[in-house]
Parts: C-alpha cells; sequence; structure tokens
C-alpha cells in the first residue's frame, strides 16, 4: 500500500479512534469540524485513504466507512491508553498515579516515541480563544522546559494550570487566551508538560 501523507495518518487514527469509540464512523463534516478544514478537503483527505487502500464504504448512506488495517496491525498496536490524573484549573490536583481517574485511548500516531504523556481534564475558560474549552481533555507531553508562547501545565504556589508560558528577564508570565483574565507573573514556576493535543467528546 502506498505510503500516507501525515495528515492522511492523523484524519485515519481520527476515524479508527471514532469508531472504536462510537461504534460507527463519523461523518466527513464531523471530519472537518475536528480538523478546523472545509468539508472538501475532509472529503479529499477520505477520498485519498480509499485510493491508498486504508478505507472503504460500505455504500452510499452515512456512517458507512471502514478502516483496512494493515497486516500485523491489532488494537495494541494502533492505541495507547493512557492515565487521566485529575483536573487542571485553579484547583490543586495531585498529578500521580495513584489519583489516576481512568484511562483514555490515544491512537499511537499522535504520539512521540521514547516520551511519556497523560491526560488532564480542563476546567474554565481562561484558554477559549486557543480553542480549549471547559470539559476538554488536554493531551499533556511530560517535560521540564518549554518554549516561549507554547502551552505548558505549570504549578505555581501549589496551583496546577494550563496557560501560554513566556520567559521574562527576570520573572515568568502565564499568558490566559481569554481577555477577562489577567496575566499570572512569578518568579517560581515548576514546568509539568506541553500541551499535546485537545480532545473534545461529539456532545460538548
Amino acid at each position: 500500500m502506498k505510503e500516507l501523507t501525515e495528515r492522511q495518518r492523523e484524519v485515519l487514527a481520527f476515524i479508527t479512534e471514532y469508531i472504536s469509540t462510537h461504534a460507527y464512523p463519523p461523518t466527513i463534516r464531523e471530519i472537518a469540524d475536528f480538523f478546523g478544514i472545509s468539508v472538501k478537503g475532509a472529503y479529499d483527505h477520505v477520498d485519498a485513504l480509499k485510493k491508498k487502500g486504508r478505507l472503504k464504504n460500505g455504500g452510499k448512506r452515512s456512517r458507512t466507512m471502514e478502516v483496512i488495517r494493515n497486516t500485523g496491525d491489532s488494537d495494541d498496536e494502533l492505541f495507547v491508553r493512557l492515565p487521566i490524573l485529575g483536573t487542571v484549573a485553579a484547583g490543586k490536583p495531585i498529578l500521580s498515579e495513584e489519583n489516576c481517574e481512568g484511562t483514555f485511548p490515544i491512537h499511537n500516531s499522535f504520539l512521540k516515541k521514547n516520551r511519556d504523556y497523560f491526560v488532564l481534564k480542563v476546567r474554565g475558560d481562561s484558554m477559549i480563544q486557543a480553542g480549549i474549552m471547559d470539559g476538554d481533555l488536554a493531551l499533556i507531553e511530560k517535560q521540564d522546559i518549554v518554549q516561549n508562547g507554547e502551552i505548558a501545565v505549570a504549578v505555581v504556589d501549589e496551583a496546577v494550570t494550563l496557560k501560554r508560558f513566556f520567559k521574562e528577564s527576570n520573572r515568568v508570565r502565564l499568558q490566559a487566551e481569554n481577555p477577562d483574565f489577567s496575566p499570572i507573573y512569578s518568579q517560581d514556576v515548576r514546568v509539568i508538560g506541553r500541551l499535546a493535543g485537545v480532545y473534545r467528546s461529539c456532545g460538548s
């Protein structure tokens, strides 16, 4: 089978995960909405996946797409179940395995090799202009250093927060993505991880 582009792998991973969660495939519009692209763009990706032998339609009706696996594919190889370690907001969750609130399946194409990840529930609307809503699940890549402008999970005054990180001359600025929230300034900030993805249920 022909090699997939990075975007085609992402679309195939989304369709595969959607079917695993809902027991039926997404519509073209749901694919478009998830990736923030046009319906035509989503259709073109799906059409390319069909031509490359990774998808097929069961008929002309909606929600009839089927994923065709490569030889040797298995559920254990396709998905990783990551721990949901609490809520990120202005509260004080303890980010440890003993406080795990369940697991969330992530397709392995979304994860870098040899890196650790966990999932946090988002509470509040301080990051809505970055497309992060109350109730979303945030995929976090564990690391203690992030670049200016990246969205990080940070600990300030024992509270865990998800904000855009900026290192200034003698302090750190944690910037919300909502004009109703003021920046947080501190000289004592501990970074836990970097935002790697956001997941939202269809009902949200």
